[in-house]
Formats: structure tokens, C-alpha cells, sequence
């Protein structure tokens, strides 16, 4: 963004702080300018300056931008692994130390549409049961978005919104009206719709479960940690947080530990026992080989220091931890590899011996100081473990393997032993030697920091891809409903068609629709029947042209008349021509102007009707020349 960009939209954001009470500051600037600059395409404004200038005068607009920057995409049971990780282990943790008749509060924070904090209801309504979810349960559910808001306190919603909800679900929850079905009142009274804005309104307090899913990504890092301070004093001592997937908190472990990071839930970080809020109902805590110790260890496995990866019984990549990827380049894409083939096993000697021994011994081997060259200007030491894993039903055997990295241990050996024979040759030395040490020492931590920054970053950039997926998923839906509108359109454009077609079909006088140039437009099954030329042989031919029994000379002054806007003469025209039989035949022609609503003239209407010798109209059946009989000769 050019210095001129970030100066008139920082001063947009001023304005609407001051007139609405909005503050965006808090937001990325990068998402927010994306959101702007795509209501100023809609409205055909170019610069930020000039979209002040309209804010300031169409008071409409703002209501069209804040729609545009607060992207309210959201359903029932989004991430529905994550649901299912709340109804059946969350919850039950979270209710068991309650006495009966205590109340339980939940916040679904940035709620959108509502869809979210229904879902909530339907879990806990499940968990406790629709009497006491009413005596005893309260969900407030709170967004900066007013007209989201009023489609959540009505509490409908369309078939396709509920697709997530299981069909059980749906009837025990859902009253149908028409096509749309709407929440249980009585259990609607339970549900509290109100305004709040997380970084300038105060959170709701006492809770035992705050649900923020998709908000925190939408905010900088400055904003987050605001609000996170917020939430860290909304929950209780046993309290949840349960946040959306791109949201990990890596950073702020002061005020959050994980219980299941993978599925973003959290608690507080000064509980004085942490394990005894998630203790199963009848007292006992996990235990080993339990479900929360599987997610315990690849919690563990994804944060340790050291470099990890997990290779099963048939000899591919099962698991490699972050610091593989940042130490090795042993990424997420090589899972699925067979180990053997990785570029790690031809750089560092001897370890696919060491693999092979440990899965044919099936005996632990360490291989000290390894040698890593991670780019031609850096290389890494290493000390590696590689360990059997507990054999599969065949008798196969997983393998894990650590690596330790003592690349800094190595050189500071390397320094020491230089420092030690400059004290045997001149003591005078020893405080320089000193000073190298902790020069190094200072670089270390520096790169440390430096990891840190990173981090931090890709963790900005994961938000940012997560915003823009939202974003992207709202502009399908406005296509979608476009799509569908279209759908619509071209059926009543068929059945119009079809109308046309049997209106023109059904009239037993021969009838020639002309454009302004004389060029046939329509041409029905009577003038077929007359002149033997079909539909596709005459529409798109000029009527002048066409050879047929009829003097089309005659007929010119006729359809300029009618093209000219005048109404079809007093007294029709009459001809003698030719039919299709090579009979001759008197007819009675006639033209009247096509004119379409607020436009001139578009075209004729050239009528022509057989008539006998007494100038009566003649309407006979179709492939005939009278009353359905061919005359005597």
C-alpha cells in the first residue's frame, strides 16, 4: 500500500469512528483495504478521498460497507470433527463438577447469523436435557453487525442452512413454517441477541464456555491480544475457549494452555490443578492409551524441541514435527513417503543402516554427531536415536527417530578447545576467548528471536489465507443466487416461447411476422400450409424475396404503411396469387404495425386470409383450398 493509500484510509477509518462508533483500527490493514476497495468498485470510486466524500453525504452507504468488511459466512456445526469434540468431550468435562441447579453461561462471540449459538444450544439441551437447558442454561450470543443480528433473533432458516443439522436434530429442534423452519420457542427464550464489540465493549462475565470462532483472524496482533485479555477475564475458573482453526495462540500461552490444539480448544493458564477440570464424571482422570493422551502426544510431538519423525510398520513417513520441517526440510508433503526415499536419508551417512538394523533388531542405536549439510553455506550436528516402536498384529515395527541438535554444543566445544591452548600459550588471551563466548551466546538468542518473528508471521499469513477463504465463500454465494435467478429467468423466457408457438400454430389465417428491413421473423403452420415453404426456409429471408405465388410488389407499400406507425388500413388489400397447388386464389391482406412498450414500430404483422368470390373470408382446414375439399375441375 503507497503512503497516499494508507493516509486516505486511515482517515476513512477515523471518520467512521467518529459518525458511527465503529473502530476498525484494530483490523489488518490488508484484509480491510481488500473489503473497502471492493465496495468502491461496486460503486465506481477510485480513490479512498473520494469514497470520504460519499460516506459524508449517502448515509445509505455505510450500511452497504460494514456489510461488505464484516463477513458474516458462518452454518450450523461448521468443522464438525471439532462439534463432535465438544458434544462428547468437552461438555461432559465442563458440566460434571456443577452442581444440580447451578447455571451455566455460554458466549458465542461474533455469532453472524446466529446459526452458531443454535448449535450451541442444541449440545447443551442434549447434554442436560430441554427442562433444565431452560431453567438453568443462558447463551449470549453477540455480534458488531445489526442486521445480522435481526436474522438471528428470528431464529428461520431455509433447508439448505440446516443441511448440517442431523435429521433427529432438525425435527426435535425445529418448527416447520412453509419452507423454512424456526427454533423451539421455548427454548429460544434462553438465547440472548445483543451488540458488542470485542475491542471496545466489556465481555460478558462468569462464563463456563466462550465460543469465538473466525473473529480473532481479522484482528492484528496488537487487537488480539487486547481481546484475548478480555476472554482470559470473561472465563471462569473451569472455563472453555473454543476457537475457530486458523486461530492457535501460540503466543499467548501466559493466558491459554491447549487441551485439544488441533481442534483450537483452550483454558485458562492459572489454573492451580489444569487436569482436574477435565476429569471424567466419575472422578477419574485420563488415563494411559484414553483418547485425550493420543491427543496429548501428538500435541507434544508437534511443539517438542526436538526434530521427530515417525515411521510405520511399511517403512513411510507417519508423522514429522515442526521442528523437522525447520531444522531438516522434512515438511508436510513428504508424509506418505517411504522414509528410505527422502533426501535426509543420502545426506546424513549411515542412517538408513541405522534404520534398517533398528527394524531388523528391533534394539534401539544412537548415531552421535551427524553430520547435516542443511545449504552450502551451513551445516548442523546431530544426535540421532533411532527407536522401535511396540510391533503391529504381523509383527512389524514402527520406528521413531530423534534428532538432537548439538551443532551449538559442537562449536562451542571447537571454541573452548581453541580457548584452552591459548591459555597454555598466553593467559593474556583468556579475556578475548571470553568475549567470543558471549558474542555467540547473543547470536544464538538473537536467532532464536528471529524464529520467534517468523512464527509469528506464518501465523498472520494462515489468517490472511483463512479471510480470504470466508471472502471468497461469500462472493460464491452472491454468484449462486445470481445463477439461480438466471435459472429462473430462462424458464419463463421457454414457457413465453412456447406460449408464442401455440398462439401462433392454433390461427387458421396465415400470419408473416417482418422486422424493419422486411427480414421474416415468424412465419406460422397456415402460411406452410399456403405457399408450401416451411419456418426454416423463410424466417431470416427477406419477405420480397421469397419465391412464392404471392406478388410481393403489392405488398410493399402495405408494410412500409405499417412500419411507419400507422394502424392496418380501412379496407384490406386484395390479391390474386398462386397456392402451393399452383391454384389461383383470392386473398384478403392486411398489416399492422409490431410495436414493443415505449418504443416505435420494431416490425409488421402481415395477415393473410383466403377469400372466395364474394369476398368472404374462407377457413379452411389445413392442406386445403375450401371448406376441407379439393374444388371440381
Amino acid at each position: 500500500m503507497s503512503e497516499d493509500d494508507d493516509a486516505g484510509l486511515g482517515a476513512l477509518l477515523d471518520f467512521i469512528k467518529e459518525s458511527r462508533g465503529f473502530d476498525f483500527t484494530g483490523y489488518k490493514r490488508s484484509s480491510l483495504q481488500r473489503r473497502v476497495e471492493r465496495r468502491m468498485q461496486e460503486v465506481g470510486v477510485a480513490t479512498f478521498g473520494e469514497y470520504l466524500d460519499r460516506l459524508q453525504v449517502d448515509q445509505d452507504e455505510f450500511t452497504q460497507l460494514f456489510n461488505t468488511i464484516l463477513i458474516n459466512v458462518t452454518g450450523f456445526f461448521r468443522d464438525p470433527e471439532a462439534w463432535r469434540e465438544l458434544q462428547n468431550e468437552i461438555l461432559p468435562k465442563l458440566l460434571a463438577p456443577k452442581t444440580r441447579g447451578e447455571p451455566i453461561r455460554v458466549w458465542s462471540a461474533g455469532c453472524a447469523s446466529g446459526e452458531e449459538a443454535y448449535g450451541l444450544a442444541i449440545l447443551l439441551a442434549e447434554a442436560v436435557g430441554p427442562e433444565e437447558f431452560r431453567r438453568r442454561v443462558k447463551v449470549y450470543a453477540t455480534d458488531v453487525d445489526e442486521d445480522a443480528l435481526a436474522t438471528a433473533r428470528q431464529a428461520t432458516y431455509t433447508d439448505k442452512e440446516l443441511q448440517a443439522v442431523p435429521e433427529e436434530w432438525r425435527e426435535r429442534y425445529f418448527e416447520r413454517h412453509g419452507s423454512r423452519a424456526t427454533f423451539r420457542g421455548d427454548l429460544r427464550h434462553s438465547l440472548i441477541f445483543g451488540r458488542n464489540d470485542l475491542v471496545q465493549d466489556a465481555p460478558i462475565g462468569r462464563l463456563d464456555l466462550l465460543v469465538c470462532r473466525n473473529t480473532l483472524m481479522y484482528l492484528n496482533a496488537e487487537t488480539q491480544a487486547q481481546v484475548l485479555r478480555r476472554f482470559h477475564f470473561a472465563l471462569g475458573p473451569t472455563g472453555a475457549l473454543f476457537l475457530g482453526k486458523a486461530e492457535m495462540l501460540l503466543s499467548h500461552s501466559r493466558l491459554f494452555l491447549p487441551v485439544d490444539l488441533k481442534r483450537r480448544f483452550f483454558r485458562k493458564a492459572d489454573q492451580a490443578d489444569p487436569a482436574s477440570r477435565f476429569a471424567h464424571a466419575d472422578g477419574r482422570r485420563d488415563g494411559p492409551g484414553s483418547a485425550g493422551d493420543d491427543r496429548l502426544e501428538d500435541e507434544t510431538l508437534l511443539v517438542s524441541p526436538l526434530a521427530t519423525i515417525v515411521v510405520n510398520a511399511d517403512e513411510v513417513v507417519e508423522k514429522a514435527n515442526q521442528r523437522a520441517e525447520a531444522q531438516l526440510g522434512v515438511s508436510t508433503r513428504e508424509i506418505g513417503r517411504r522414509f528410505t526415499d527422502l533426501d535426509l536419508c543420502q545426506r546424513i551417512t549411515g542412517l538408513r543402516a541405522s534404520f534398517e538394523d533398528v527394524r531388523r533388531h528391533r534394539t534401539s542405536l544412537w548415531q552421535h554427531d551427524a553430520e547435516f549439510s542443511r545449504s552450502a553455506t551451513e551445516t548442523l550436528y546431530f544426535d540421532i536415536q533411532v527407536a522401535p516402536l511396540e510391533p503391529d498384529e504381523s509383527g512389524r515395527v514402527a520406528v521413531a527417530i530423534f534428532f538432537s541438535d548439538v551443532t551449538r554444543y559442537r562449536r562451542m566445544t571447537g571454541e573452548l578447545q581453541a580457548a584452552h591452548r591459548q591459555v597454555e600459550t598466553a593467559y593474556e588471551e583468556l579475556q578475548s576467548t571470553v568475549e567470543e563466548l558471549e558474542t555467540t551466546n547473543e547470536e544464538l538468542q538473537s536467532t532464536v528471536e528471529e524464529l520467534e518473528t517468523t512464527n509469528e508471521e506464518l501465523q498472520s499469513t494462515v489468517e490472511e489465507l483463512e479471510t480470504t477463504n470466508e471472502e471468497l465463500q461469500s462472493t460464491n454465494d452472491e454468484l449462486q443466487s445470481m445463477n439461480d435467478e438466471l435459472r429462473q429467468r430462462g424458464t419463463q423466457l421457454d414457457e413465453a416461447n412456447d406460449f408464442l408457438e401455440s398462439v401462433m400454430g392454433s390461427l387458421r389465417t396465415a400470419v408473416v411476422v417482418v422486422d424493419t428491413e422486411l427480414i421474416v421473423r415468424a412465419w406460422n403452420g397456415r402460411a406452410d400450409d399456403l405457399w408450401g415453404l416451411r419456418s426454416e426456409e423463410t424466417v431470416g429471408q427477406h419477405l420480397l424475396n421469397l419465391d412464392i405465388g404471392l406478388p410481393t410488389e403489392r405488398l410493399r407499400p402495405l408494410v412500409r404503411q405499417a412500419l411507419g406507425g400507422d394502424g392496418p388500413p380501412e379496407q384490406p388489400l386484395r390479391v390474386e396469387a398462386i397456392n402451393r397447388r399452383g391454384r389461383h386464389v383470392q386473398l384478403s391482406v392486411s398489416a399492422s404495425p409490431l410495436t414493443l412498450r415505449h418504443r416505435g414500430p420494431t416490425g409488421a404483422i402481415v395477415l393473410m386470409d383466403q377469400v372466395d368470390g364474394h369476398g368472404n373470408g374462407r377457413a379452411g382446414t389445413p392442406g386445403s383450398d375450401t371448406d376441407g375439399r379439393e374444388p371440381p375441375p
